[in-house]
């Protein structure tokens, strides 16, 4: 189940499996995690040298860049965000391939927003899926739906189960003068998405589970909040994460200038002493920055067989 490393991985991984033996522990096994905004991987309206286009494709110099990024993550399990659908999980599947980066198990949520899907791209089976498309909350006067729902898969580990629940909340994009940039909507989706999370597992403590993916939101906003503390129970904690300059930012909107941290990787209080490092690793690759307007975040997870 473990990638492919690099030199300085893989002596750090056998340094794992020495030390694992030294406290007897039966067996360390890797898996890492990335969590990847790919923006618009679908047809949409575009800016292309000038000219507006409809309906119009991820321009192929992107999508290069995009596949380059993809190669240096070296992720055991890619989540992504803006996947157009099926056909375009697999048409980056297939050209992912050709390449030499294999991800034979896919999995895609649809939900309201038909064209900005959350998707699983794999190297370890799925032990299964669960797509949440009903999870609806209380929005002024009426009940609305999370638009792009939460996205649940497990994988089975040498330390048991391990759940993965992927979200891409609401952006700041909104024509409601009565919510300035959806900040209501967005932390009712999360708190929706959280209260199912403790639907599956009410005793985070005792649980394995990672959520993952484009909060929309800082590390001190009201998402991140939600997903972290109900009341006086701790559900998840949010991993620090920095680039190779220890810049921390994983989203540029480039029109105003501004640089923020969106893109999140959480984990359940048992999971964050298996964190290596006890951080994350945002990718800063001459490519990132052409192939979207995020930065991909990755954590490697030291699992033992006895915990």
């Amino acid at each position: 189940m473990c990638s492919r490393r690099s030199g300085a991985k893989g002596l750090g991984l056998l340094l794992v499996w020495i030390l694992a033996g030294v406290r007897g522990d039966a067996e360390v096994e890797s898996l890492s995690i990335a969590t990847y905004n790919v923006a618009n991987y679908n047809l949409t309206d575009r800016q292309i040298e000038g000219a507006y286009l409809t309906a119009y494709p991820k321009p192929e110099i992107e999508k290069t860049a995009l596949r380059a990024v993809i190669g240096a993550l070296d992720a055991d399990v890619l989540v992504l965000q803006e996947i157009g659908g099926d056909d375009f999980l697999r048409d980056l599947q297939r050209d992912l391939r050709s390449e030499g980066v294999d991800y034979p198990h896919a999995v895609s949520m649809r939900a309201i927003d038909d064209q900005r899907r959350l998707a699983v791209l794999s190297r370890v089976p799925f032990a299964a899926v669960r797509r949440h498309d009903d999870l609806d909350f209380k929005y002024f006067e009426g009940r609305e739906l999370v638009k792009r729902g939460m996205l649940e898969v497990r994988f089975d580990t040498a330390a048991g189960e391990v759940a993965l629940f992927v979200v891409h909340l609401k952006s700041k994009l909104t024509e409601r003068r009565d919510d300035p940039e959806a900040e209501q909507r967005r932390g009712s989706e999360a708190t929706v998405a959280r209260d199912r999370v403790l639907e599956v597992f009410p005793e985070p403590a005792t649980a394995r589970f990672v959520i993952a993916g484009d909060f929309n939101s800082g590390p001190i906003d009201r998402p991140v909040r939600a997903f972290s503390q109900r009341g006086e129970l701790e559900i998840a904690r949010l991993i620090p994460a920095a680039d190779s300059r220890g810049e921390t930012w994983t989203h540029r909107y480039q029109r105003n200038a501004v640089y923020s941290r969106v893109d999140m990787l959480m984990v359940s209080p048992l999971l964050e002493p298996r964190v290596a490092d006890g951080s994350a690793r945002i990718v800063d690759t001459p490519a990132v920055l052409r192939a979207s307007d995020h930065r991909p975040v990755v954590m490697v997870l030291n699992l033992l067989r006895r915990e």
